[in-house]
């Protein structure tokens, strides 16, 4: 087993993998930007070092910066957490090159299901149903009009190496093609630096499940069940749960196979989900591979008790799986709520500044994974999220009476959050019947609780870009160390040794 790992992120997710490196006495190393100094897991860690500016591309995006300071600290392995470098082959071939473990599948996999043009490829030769669609990039538009006009309209354009919602449009005529392609070829470039595009036929209102796999190097395959993803806002995650009530046993035993039959053609090794959509008729379909630890992987921890971080270790350190297909037992169920500085009511815009009193939820079946404490400035440069909030009970009717509780407890003020969206879900009939799909935000939330029609998904995604650019530049007017006032020094002081939080040490590179 390591002696050292390295995490390649930030927030709670840097958080939790320490605690696990902690469990295991692993001795653990985080990085952090100018910005971050502050920040909750670079107190937590037992080393900390500075990377670079706030800005991503300049530190936690910095691939040679990252590898070479694991290399000069000792550090056996990388956990890249979510996010920013989880899923870059390149990232991945760099850890490789340097006789580095990186905690993930290998560079050759994350680089097969990362291509989504390439994925279907793989899935549709093991037999897995894909959504009807294309698997070659469309360069001309008489090209794209060509496989729309096959595919049949309406259509979702996507980028090949898309994720997180981006580069995505829906077509509904013709018409709507040339710009769309200009609009996502540019938000694919930007986002991924490759803006080839392609087209799938569009399943309306489809449910979002996905199974949580994970793979060691002896040939072993695991799913541990399905989380239902189905509440989004602009193709992201809002709130997951297991198990999905859309599900009968028969459809979650197939599902699953598919999943495991999925991670065996592309040679997968290591945690990940394998992501269906589920239309009305009861269909699934192979929608993609996230090539990482999900966000929403406590989930599956709760109802299952395996720590999944722990097998991820056990799995990169070359070790076979704790546990069999048969020992996966699911228990109660198990709904995550994401805490996002954003504001609800005005179509999820990001919302930045100071958390001026922080209170977080506990007792019987409350986990919170959190990454932010009162006084903590929340900044332009990063994901909204700021924690995660989940609750477990013997049924699902259990769970959600938790987490209405819960979400009554969580108190954060001086900022936007998306705890009153939570709210409006908890107490809606679709939600509490199971009835509900990935058309909830817009058909449900915003007509009967914000009172008013779902704003433009187009306009609301430039406007937020506008407001980030502008707080941005507003910050680097100011002089930009947010709260450092300059000094390069946090104001946390220095906790005691390793008996009790693993004696801190700030390095700065």
């Amino acid at each position: 087993m390591f002696k050292k790992v390295l995490i390649a992120n930030r927030g709670e997710i840097a958080i939790r993998v320490v605690r696990a490196l902690r469990e295991m006495d692993i001795t653990s190393a985080v990085i952090y930007s100018e910005v971050d100094r502050p920040c909750r897991h670079v107190r937590y860690a037992d080393e900390a070092y500075l990377i670079g500016p706030p800005l991503p591309s300049e530190s936690y995006l910095k691939i040679d910066a990252i590898v070479e300071l694991a290399t000069k600290i000792g550090a056996e392995a990388i956990h890249p957490g979510y996010g920013f470098l989880a899923e870059n082959a390149g990232f991945a071939a760099a850890c490789e090159g340097a006789g580095i473990a990186f905690i993930g599948p290998s560079s050759k996999t994350i680089a097969l299901v990362g291509d989504k043009m390439q994925a279907r490829k793989t899935m549709v030769a093991a037999g897995i149903p894909v959504v009807p669609g294309g698997d070659r990039p469309l360069s001309s538009l008489a090209e794209i009009e060509a496989e729309a006009e096959r595919i049949g309209f309406p259509v979702m354009m996507k980028a090949a190496a898309g994720g997180g919602g981006k580069g995505m449009r829906v077509v509904r005529e013709k018409s709507g093609l040339e710009s769309a392609a200009k609009a996502s070829r540019s938000e694919a470039g930007s986002a991924f630096a490759d803006d080839r595009i392609y087209l799938e036929k569009l399943i309306e209102n489809p449910r979002h499940v996905e199974f949580q796999i994970i793979a060691d190097s002896h040939g072993n395959i695991v799913h541990l069940g399905e989380r239902e993803c189905s509440i989004q806002r602009r193709h992201q995650k809002l709130v997951e749960e297991s198990p999905s009530v859309a599900l009968t046993p028969s459809l979650r035993g197939k599902m699953g196979e598919a999943a495991v039959e999925a991670t065996r053609a592309s040679g997968y090794v290591n945690a990940g989900t394998v992501e269906f959509l589920l239309d009305r008729s009861k269909e699934f379909f192979f929608l993609e591979v996230n090539a990482r630890l999900q966000v929403e992987h406590p989930v599956t921890e709760l109802v299952t008790g395996i720590d999944l971080v722990r097998e991820q270790l056990r799995v990169a350190a070359g070790e076979k799986l704790s546990f069999s297909q048969l020992d996966v037992m699911n228990r109660g169920a198990a709904i995550e709520c994401r805490i996002c500085a954003e504001d609800p009511e005005n179509n999820f815009f990001p919302s930045t500044g100071l958390i001026e009193r922080l209170r977080e939820p506990s007792g019987p079946g409350v986990r919170v994974e959190s990454g932010i404490h009162s006084g903590y400035e929340v900044p332009v440069y990063y994901d909204p999220l700021i924690s995660k909030l989940l609750t477990w009970g013997k049924t699902r009717e259990e769970a959600i009476e938790r987490m209405q509780r819960a979400l009554s407890e969580y108190d954060i003020e001086g900022i936007k959050t998306t705890i009153p969206f939570h709210k409006a879900v908890m107490e809606s009939d679709a939600f509490r019947d199971g009835d509900f799909d990935t058309g909830f935000v817009d058909e449900v939330f915003f007509p009967k609780y914000a009172g008013k029609k779902p704003p433009d998904p187009e306009v609301a995604a430039i406007a937020a870009a506008l407001v980030a650019d502008a707080e941005r530049s507003l910050h680097k007017l100011a002089g930009g160390d947010a709260g450092t006032g300059g000094s390069g020094r946090s104001g946390w002081k220095q906790p005691p040794g390793r008996a009790t939080w693993g004696g801190w040490q700030l390095h700065q590179k």
